[in-house]
């Protein structure tokens, strides 16, 4: 199990609401799909990382600063004698390998990612001396989509592909480890360290006037929810998934804070936002279940 978790950034939590309730433009939607790619990305190799028998504390997508500049790592492991970031890149399709860019076949340039594991570790290097460590870096990039293909790609360039994926996890579960506790006091500095709030966040403006109002499935995004009479439970009419009908406002109730942090949460709006799914009676109950409130009467708000 990883030693810290890997969560969707507050960015991709948000664009994923704006993508079901306003249109994006094409740009803005290209820009959703490839966080959303990325991501999916790296859980896949979190599913292969979570398998290994070695001892090594496994730090997942650490957003940390030195000397004034941020630096991101999809995935650290600290092992005994070594410590070994890992870029991870989702992409797909045919790449011609360039000193100082990939060039994708059909046109578009992507920035050479082993010029970013470079920053990565000279930035960490720089780091792990403030912090008292001086421990070897390596590092790999992973490309881990299989209908990824790279051409022209330098044989001696640290780059695993799918194909070599098992051979590479293989490799780090041969590496002779034994942790102390100052790996352990490493491993737990690193993530104090962590900044949630990433520089490199891109958000499309919005309002709360634009957004398409309706509760969503919890699986398939649709808006056509309805709730079957006495039931306590919501149902897809598309995919025909069934959330508790509790779940499902409070769900709601987050995507209306994760949007709009100064909007003050009332009985009012989480019924508009829902809606007109259930009654007002109903949300007001949920609400008080699971929030203190402030105020009294029609002034009341939930915090």
């Amino acid at each position: 199990m990883a030693y810290k978790p890997r969560v969707e950034t507050g960015e991709l939590l948000i664009l994923r609401i704006l993508n079901k309730r306003m249109n994006l433009t094409t740009e803005e939607q290209l820009h959703y799909k490839n966080k959303e790619k990325g991501f999916e990305g790296e859980v896949e190799f979190d599913l292969l990382t979570e398998k290994l028998q070695c001892e090594c504390f496994i730090l997942n997508d650490l957003l940390l600063e030195v000397n004034n500049s941020k630096f991101q790592i999809d995935t650290t492991f600290i092992f005994q004698e070594t410590i070994y970031p890992c870029e991870i890149k989702n992409y797909e399709g045919d790449f011609i390998f360039k000193p100082d860019r990939l060039e994708r076949i059909s046109g578009k340039d992507y920035k050479n990612p082993l010029d970013q594991l470079k920053r990565t570790k000279f930035m960490l290097r720089q780091l792990l001396q403030n912090l008292g460590y001086n421990i070897p870096i390596e590092g790999t990039v992973v490309f881990i989509n299989p209908e990824f293909t790279l051409y022209q790609a330098p044989l001696n360039e640290p780059i695993v592909y799918h194909s070599q994926l098992n051979q590479f996890m293989k490799k780090l579960d041969m590496q002779p480890s034994k942790l102390t506790s100052r790996h352990k006091k490493l491993a737990d500095k690193l993530v104090s360290l962590h900044q949630i709030e990433s520089p490199y966040r891109r958000l499309p403006p919005y309002k709360y006037t634009q957004m398409r109002k309706g509760m969503t499935c919890i699986t398939c995004n649709s808006f056509k929810i309805t709730v079957p009479t006495g039931a306590r439970k919501v149902v897809c009419d598309d995919c025909g998934c069934e959330e508790g009908f509790e779940s499902a406002v409070l769900r709601n109730v987050e995507e209306i804070k994760l949007l709009f942090p100064d909007k003050k949460i009332t009985t009012n709006l989480v019924f508009e936002w829902c809606g007109v799914v259930g009654s007002k009676k109903t949300i007001k109950k949920f609400l008080m279940k699971n929030y203190r409130s402030n105020g009294k009467k029609k002034y009341t708000y939930y915090i």
